[in-house]
């Protein structure tokens, strides 16, 4: 046998022998090369080694944390942040806007602790629709989630809809209700427009920036760089300074909810669960009355029914009682009961103005003064008074209107003067002044009217 082939042997047979397996095989470049085939048992014999370090591999892989998807979070913040999915803005104004939020730590836990009621609806019903949990953050920017927040621009809710942009999503508004504040219906139109608006730029920092500005200007906006050869994303776009701020604003909310101990903030967990759920209704009902039967205190009930603005929910509102999950059956067993000692569910009236009968003859009748009248029913000196008019007038059971009127919304019915000349996009400074019950208020160009999917 050659000497060369016979020192391999050796080598071999010393490594596998009892009291050796664990020795390293250790092929020297003194030694001189072998063929391939005779490498093969080399390769065999440190398997062992190779197992060894594929244990040590998967030990390290299980000591990574995961998260989970498949198991829905306990905390509602970690479902927002395990949904966040827009692509992430890099910008002073973001460092900026970041900055001017947590140099105010009360406001975001006012914010914060408002959400507790609206949030798990909203990204139940943008993960429905397949969109960003990050616009679950909009109403933080829009309304401070203050679903009676109010603009000068007559901007309502915690979407902030303009009149007419709320009826393009019809949503109701009268003296007695305005869908605008309605939780519900309010969401549903909000994510319905923005649809429309990614739907049409495919892009979701420009349908924001629509959201704030209005479409059409944003598509002016992109076709103007279009024509010079610029760049059409959102970070090149001439746009006013709210519009240039409003991404940046709602990114800088998305940084702190991503890691609030990074910034030195507690974020309290919200549990992930429904807050509220509807019951419908299909009669008149008081305020009042709905509450006592929910047991539940009256804020907390116009909180989560913010749409009404008279004591009384007028039937033809066709709007479903907004209530907390826990207190469903609690107010079902109690209305039927009430229903059964044959109570009435209001205590107040309605008094159709007739062909010629004067608002004073009415006020008269019902012991009230012409003031308290018009205040009752939302009059102003533009109100159109005329035949047909259903006129709210107190029942003989009717007390403790002042007290309520103090509590319950009130629909801005005259645009402010300073509203009407204002120009379109021109808002509050970066980070900067509340122009509203808000956190900030805006004015939007409507959207256009379009056909819904």
């Amino acid at each position: 046998m050659p000497i060369r082939r016979l020192l391999v042997l050796l080598l071999l047979f010393a490594h596998a022998a009892p009291g050796h397996a664990d020795l390293p095989l250790n092929l020297t470049p003194a030694l001189p090369a072998v063929s391939g085939a005779m490498l093969l048992p080399a390769r065999d014999a440190a398997l062992p080694l190779l197992d060894r370090g594929k244990s040590q591999l998967v030990e390290t892989e299980e000591a990574i944390p995961l998260i989970d998807l498949t198991t829905p979070p306990d905390d509602l913040w970690q479902r927002v942040r395990n949904g966040f999915s827009m692509p992430d803005l890099d910008s002073p104004l973001v460092a900026r806007q970041q900055a001017w939020f947590l140099n105010r730590p009360e406001l975001l836990q006012r914010i914060f602790g408002r959400c507790q009621r609206y949030l798990y609806y909203v990204v139940a019903e943008l993960e429905k629709r397949g969109m960003p949990a990050e616009l679950a953050l909009l109403p933080v920017i829009e309304s401070s989630y203050n679903p009676q927040a109010a603009s000068p621009a007559r901007a309502l809710g915690m979407w902030q809809f303009i009149p007419s942009t709320g009826k393009n999503y019809k949503l109701k508004q009268n003296a007695w209700f305005d869908e605008r504040r309605d939780i519900v219906a309010s969401t549903d139109a909000a994510l319905n427009y923005l649809q429309y608006i990614y739907q049409m730029h495919g892009d979701w920092h420009l349908a924001l920036a629509s959201y704030n500005w209005g479409e059409g200007a944003v598509g002016r906006a992109i076709a103007r760089n279009r024509s010079k050869g610029s760049p059409t994303d959102y970070p090149h776009l001439a746009m006013p300074a709210e519009t240039r701020n409003y991404v940046p604003k709602l990114q800088a909310i998305k940084n702190i909810i991503a890691d609030p101990a990074l910034f030195g903030l507690k974020l309290e967990p919200i549990p992930n669960r429904p807050y509220f759920a509807t019951v419908e209704r299909n009669e008149k009902m008081d305020v009042v009355v709905a509450a006592q039967l929910a047991e539940i205190p009256l804020d907390e009930f116009i909180a989560l029914n913010p749409a009404y603005s008279r004591p009384v929910m007028p039937r033809d509102a066709d709007s479903p009682l907004v209530l907390p999950a826990a207190k469903v059956a609690v107010f079902r067993d109690n209305l039927e009961e009430y229903k059964a000692n044959n109570k009435p569910l209001s205590a107040w009236n309605t008094h159709m103005l007739k062909r010629g009968e004067k608002l004073d003859a009415v006020a008269r009748r019902y012991g009230l003064s012409v003031d308290r009248l018009k205040q009752l029913n939302g009059l102003t000196r533009r109100s159109k008074v005329r035949p047909g008019l259903a006129l709210l007038v107190p029942g003989k059971d009717a007390t403790g209107y002042e007290a309520l009127a103090a509590h319950l919304p009130k629909t801005p019915l005259d645009a402010p003067r300073a509203a009407k000349t204002r120009k379109r996009g021109h808002g509050a400074k970066a980070g900067g002044t509340q122009r509203s019950t808000a956190l900030r208020g805006k004015v939007r160009r409507p959207a256009a009217r379009h056909r819904k999917r």
